[in-house]
């Protein structure tokens, strides 16, 4: 039988759990391919969490300003994916020497040609590249919520342009890439910190300096209630989000072509699963005991807090020890949430509370499963990693804010930045 009938034969026999759990190591071909197939479906379910982000800050966001997160989105996906291929991918993983990898334009390399050889790859490098670019696109799409209503569109295209193409790749050749953090022992399997919490520290540095949303907090120090315009489109995000996240963790794995690969990566779904399972009961059973009453869009925010927590390390937890990852998660999401308030910094969708804060916790919790991590390596990786996203991020923002500008007018804001930055409206036959 050829190698391409195996695969054939046996792939849908190994996804339904039917292959014989004994059998001969598969061939170097037959390991490639399959590899390289869990790169490309594990990257396109991370894909799909571009249109979770998206359906989820529509639906939290007034009705007047729904049509630029659409924009947004869809905009910062496709310069996420021009930006890696340009330098991202090559600063991120190419010879990375402890600081930053290479400054060069990406090319898919033909491993056909040397196969079998001494520098056989297991992988297909575009496929690789693929998978890498979807979780760069990631990062930016967590800034987008905790800025919405009131930055420009075209600046936030900038700071994309610049996170995408230098702030999180130069970050990451610090360990994924093999850098000094790899080297320090710093573990992140899916990126608790590596994507999520840049993505939140650069939505921290963003929200701050942006400054709050229009009549959100009154002198008093009173919170004015601005709520969104369609929690359906929210809860739909938030299910699209969590079916795309098994892909972010199932691939982190990274391959797919041995038994042992297959049960790591259903063990990873399994936890996955259950973490986010138990933020969102955490988060239930909070705001009832809080607010007398179950808090939806905090149910929502539970689940993706405890997604981002589990990522740090979603193989090597028992499945208790991964919900009670999930569910300190959605307990840490429903805490920091009206902390942030206080300091009024204004999160419109709650991206910093679940990418940043979960995201820390997620890192440390690292330590209770993994018995390579130590606690002083995951707080340096920490530290490092948000140091340099807030300075850096800090002066991207503030470089925009002094020449193109970052904010609309206040004109603009209270009529909408659907109508000033775009020239349509979600909902027309709603106007009043």
């Amino acid at each position: 039988m050829s190698n391409y009938l195996k695969v054939i034969f046996l792939l849908p026999l190994t996804l339904m759990g039917f292959a014989s759990v004994s059998y001969a190591a598969p061939d170097p071909e037959t390991a490639y391919i399959f590899n390289s197939f869990s790169f490309l479906v594990h990257g396109f379910l991370v894909m799909l969490m571009a249109a979770g982000f998206c359906m989820l800050e529509t639906g939290l966001v007034r009705a007047k300003n729904a049509v630029v997160q659409c924009a947004k989105n869809i905009g910062l996906y496709s310069i996420a994916g021009l930006m890696f291929a340009f330098v991202g991918y090559n600063l991120m993983y190419m010879d990375v020497s402890g600081w930053i990898g290479t400054l060069s334009v990406w090319g898919p390399s033909d491993e056909l040609k040397t196969f079998g050889g001494e520098n056989d790859s297991t992988y297909s490098s575009g496929s690789d590249w693929f998978f890498q670019m979807v979780f760069c696109a990631t990062a930016a799409s967590i800034v987008s919520g905790a800025v919405a209503e009131r930055v420009k569109l075209k600046s936030f295209f900038v700071f994309v342009v610049l996170l995408c193409g230098f702030i999180y790749p130069i970050q990451g050749s610090w360990s994924w890439g093999g850098g000094f953090l790899s080297e320090a022992g710093f573990l992140d399997f899916a990126g608790s910190s590596i994507v999520h919490g840049v993505g939140g520290w650069a939505a921290l540095t963003g929200a701050i300096i942006l400054g709050a949303r229009k009549g959100k907090y009154a002198e008093d120090g009173s919170v004015t209630p601005m709520p969104g315009s369609n929690l359906p489109l929210a809860t739909l995000g938030t299910f699209l989000l969590w079916f795309g996240w098994f892909g972010f963790n199932g691939g982190s794995q990274l391959a797919m072509g041995t038994a042992a690969d297959v049960a790591a990566i259903s063990n990873i779904y399994i936890n996955t699963n259950l973490a986010a399972a138990g933020g969102v009961v955490v988060a239930i059973i909070l705001t009832m005991l809080f607010y007398k009453k179950t808090d939806l869009t905090m149910a929502l925010n539970g689940a993706l807090g405890g997604l981002v927590a589990i990522t740090a390390e979603p193989l090597a937890p028992s499945p208790m020890l991964a919900i009670f990852i999930g569910a300190v998660g959605g307990l840490i999401v429903v805490l920091t949430i009206p902390m942030l308030d206080k300091f009024k910094i204004d999160d419109v969708v709650g991206a910093i509370p679940v990418h940043l804060f979960a995201g820390i916790w997620g890192t440390i919790a690292v330590v209770f499963s993994n018995s390579d991590a130590s606690l002083t390596a995951q707080l340096y990786g920490i530290f490092a990693i948000g140091a340099f996203t807030i300075i850096a991020s800090a002066v991207v923002w503030y470089i925009i804010k002094f020449t193109i500008g970052v904010r609309v007018t206040p004109e603009e804001e209270m009529e909408g930045v659907d109508m000033s930055e775009i020239g349509m409206e979600a909902y027309p036959d709603f106007r009043k």
